[in-house]
């Protein structure tokens, strides 16, 4: 079980936003925090830590004024801690080697490989073909609806026909080195875990696998400990100190390595 740091990326700065408000619609987000410090300094702050395999996402679409300034906060993240970070964000299999390139670890995916609602099988063969399934992170953030869990793409607005069950799961694992799943619901409120969705992904993953969302203090750590039986990772935004919130950066990063 570790500690996952993140480098949320939107409108050129490091923000923490509340998830569900991503529009693309002039590049709107509800945010928590705006940073007045670039991707540099967390790159080098969590390298102190050695906190590795950390996840930067960008989160304006690829058409965006913004996102070439986006692009260049996570190259300075991953310049100060190169191997560091996996990265995220408007990832195809045309461009996912220039990410490799500039220092992240591995490629984080949806969008491209649920398009239009689907799962395409070609696209994830021309991505596990570009980059290695052993470099290649599947993002299966997922948000309720009829009281089931279904993937959700483009900066998680939209709602696939792809239900995140044990199934799935299974299915997907094995094109993959690591998946990293949001709930996002929860993400960027500071309203508690959803424990359903860690218990599933205890269940049903057997690579690495880590849960994003709601986490507001320790005591939900030790929740994901026990229901994710030990082997679930965990990230942590809003509620760092670091980020505005309350909860010590020190305090969860020490969690994370004791456990």
């Amino acid at each position: 079980m570790r500690f996952r740091p993140c480098v949320d990326i939107h409108n050129g700065r490091v923000k923490q936003i509340v998830g569900g408000s991503l529009r693309d619609e002039k590049d709107f987000a509800e945010e928590n925090f705006v940073s007045e410090l670039d991707g540099a300094y967390y790159g080098e702050l969590y390298k102190s830590r050695g906190l590795k395999g950390g996840h930067i996402i960008i989160l304006n679409p690829s058409g965006s004024e913004y996102y070439d300034a986006d692009c260049e906060q996570a190259f300075r993240a991953m310049a100060a801690y190169p191997g560091g970070f996996q990265l995220g964000g408007g990832i195809n299999d045309e461009n996912a080697y220039r990410f490799l390139e500039k220092g992240a670890s591995h490629v984080i995916v949806t969008s491209y490989v649920f398009k239009d609602g689907l799962l395409h099988y070609d696209r994830m063969e021309k991505l596990v073909k570009a980059v290695g399934r052993d470099r290649l992170v599947l993002d299966l953030s997922c948000r309720k609806k009829d009281g089931r869990y279904f993937i959700v793409t483009d900066r998680w607005q939209k709602f696939t026909d792809v239900e995140l069950n044990a199934g799935t799961i299974a299915e997907l694992q094995s094109s993959c080195a690591e998946f990293l799943i949001h709930a996002v619901d929860s993400e960027g409120r500071q309203q508690g875990i959803e424990k359903e969705l860690v218990s599933l992904m205890a269940e049903s993953c057997t690579i690495p696998a880590t849960y994003a969302g709601g986490i507001s203090k320790m005591s939900e750590l030790e929740e994901i400990k026990q229901l994710g039986k030990g082997k679930i990772d965990f990230t942590v935004g809003s509620a760092l100190d670091i980020f505005g919130g309350k909860l010590s950066f020190d305090e969860v990063s020490a969690f994370g390595r004791n456990n």
